[in-house]
């Protein structure tokens, strides 16, 4: 009898201490999700890479970029920019004209010569200003950037009454047989179609540089939730002829405000 009271003392003692080590193992495993879920939410922000999507509108145009970041310290992150856009001129008026069949035609602005696409290349920094102390706080970055800008220039297309009601697609010549017509507004019943002139392109170069405000309210560290604002300046090796007239410029600047949205994540 005490040799049976004994077994049986040590295997219920020993199927307790088993139940209580897979207690402690599970509550160790659940105590480490919600610490590194803590981290990842309310924790200082220190993942090394960053990729994020975003829009701008600007004073003169809009833009879409896509961003790559790496982190160079705590509070300093470097990042790489592609970014492509399309400048307006302050002088461009949109207007609608009536064909000689009777419907509107697409709108069309009045001497405008070509459109204007910079393509921009750019390196930068992120200087951390403040974190956020909680999952509803905002992070707020100080950015400065700079590099190069391919500006393109595709002409501009109107379709125009070519004689005895005769519509034709023409682009500005000031050497051309239709030069005079391409700024006759009783002429002119429409642009001529974004396709146009694709296969008319030319280059301008140039740099360019930005500096703003980055204003990050993500609730977790590894998402990127970003409102950007700020300024940008560029200069071109010549004036950009957008318009006919003498508005064009070889120095531009604007202000911006843009989101963004990505990922961030650790290098392996």
């Amino acid at each position: 009898m005490i040799i049976l009271i004994s077994a049986i003392s040590g295997l219920v003692s020993a199927q307790t201490t088993s139940t209580n080590s897979g207690k402690t193992e599970k509550e160790q495993r659940k105590l480490k999700k919600i610490k590194v879920f803590k981290e990842q939410e309310e924790g200082e922000n220190v993942f090394q890479r960053d990729f994020s999507l975003g829009g701008r509108l600007n004073t003169d145009g809009w833009s879409g970029f896509f961003e790559l970041g790496y982190r160079k310290s705590r509070k300093i992150v470097n990042y790489f920019q592609f970014e492509i856009s399309e400048k307006k001129s302050p002088k461009e008026d949109k207007l609608q004209a009536i064909t000689p069949l009777g419907f509107s035609a697409r709108p069309f602005i009045y001497g405008k010569q070509n459109n204007f696409y910079p393509v921009k290349f750019g390196v930068g920094q992120r200087y951390l200003i403040g974190g956020k102390a909680n999952k509803n706080g905002v992070e707020v970055s100080g950015i400065y950037y700079g590099g190069i800008s391919i500006g393109l220039l595709k002409p501009y297309y109107l379709s125009v009454n070519a004689g005895n009601d005769r519509l034709e697609d023409i682009k500005y010549d000031p050497n051309g047989p239709y030069a005079d017509i391409f700024l006759d507004d009783a002429s002119i019943y429409g642009a001529g179609g974004f396709g146009k002139g694709w296969g008319e392109l030319s280059v301008i170069p140039g740099l360019h540089a930005k500096l703003g405000l980055r204003f990050d309210w993500a609730h977790f560290n590894e998402v990127v939730s970003a409102l950007e604002c700020g300024v940008n300046f560029e200069m071109y090796t010549k004036k950009v002829p957008i318009m006919i007239n003498d508005y064009n410029k070889q120095f531009m600047f604007n202000a911006y405000v843009g989101l963004q949205f990505g990922k961030r994540w650790n290098k392996r």
